[in-house]
């Protein structure tokens, strides 16, 4: 993997962790980031550099396939969320931009600005998810599949282009149903034991089958188009073996960044 991108990630898993990514003194430039997940919300602020210099994430599920479902609770979170990190960074954000899943229609994408206006931040950037990820990934050519909450999001790039994009149901919201089912616990507590890793392995076949499911619908989607390379974005995609599933399945070769749920976030704030 490239090591800058690695180096990225690292920063913004330590900020996001709470750790302290910048000179306090700081007031220069900043590019604000975010992003209405079907499971996160997250929100990153990078510097005039596009380094991570803080961040917040938080499960809530506020946003269903793209769609803002609770805009009350959306705007309420972001408002909590952004109250963080100013408090981290010692100064207040005016501006951030944000993103929406291939095919959302036109009022959703609204909805999803209209929703960075309620928490008091202009709306300067609306950018589509693959194209976002794509500004950390800076792929040529290539598939980036976004396992988010909800749905699997398929973008196939030709000479740094989006060529073509599409997105089905089945994410990481289906991996806690069925170990919920599987281990009678609450979807609740199915949630807590699928990001932990401890309990990864052994319900690794248990979700198994799920994630046979977004290789068939990567199969689907990528017939007929030259795929050679997969580039695996979204928290689900770190769930263990989730690569090497995706790559047996699908005879593809995959990539798995080191933080896939921060890929898109960052891709966000860089178009801010």
């Amino acid at each position: 993997m490239n090591p800058d991108l690695s180096a990225l990630l690292r920063q913004a898993d330590h900020v996001m962790a709470g750790g302290n990514g910048h000179d306090p003194n700081y007031r220069g430039v900043v590019h604000v980031g975010v992003d209405l997940g079907t499971a996160y919300t997250v929100l990153v602020v990078l510097d005039e550099n596009h380094q991570p210099i803080a961040g917040e994430y938080q499960f809530a599920e506020v946003t269903r396939d793209g769609l803002v479902v609770d805009f009350i609770g959306a705007v309420d979170l972001l408002r909590s969320m952004k109250s963080k990190v100013e408090k981290k960074l010692g100064f207040k954000l005016t501006s951030a931009a944000t993103a929406y899943p291939p095919g959302v229609p036109q009022a959703e994408v609204r909805a999803t600005a209209n929703v960075l206006h309620g928490a008091e931040l202009d709306c300067t950037g609306i950018i589509d998810e693959p194209t976002a990820a794509n500004n950390v990934l800076k792929i040529r050519d290539g598939a980036i599949v976004d396992v988010g909450g909800g749905t699997t999001g398929i973008a196939i790039f030709r000479d740094g282009e989006v060529a073509y994009t599409a997105d089905e149901p089945t994410g990481g919201t289906h991996f806690s149903l069925v170990i919920a089912g599987s281990t009678g616990k609450s979807f609740e507590e199915a949630e807590a034991m699928k990001k932990n890793p401890n309990e990864q392995t052994r319900l690794f076949p248990v979700v198994r089958p799920v994630m046979e499911k977004v290789a068939a619908i990567i199969n689907r989607h990528v017939e007929g188009h030259q795929v050679d390379k997969l580039y695996l974005v979204g928290g689900t995609c770190a769930f263990v073996g989730m690569d090497e599933v995706i790559q047996e399945m699908t005879g593809i070769e995959t990539v798995l960044p080191s933080n896939p749920l921060f890929v898109t976030p960052l891709g966000i704030a860089m178009n801010n």
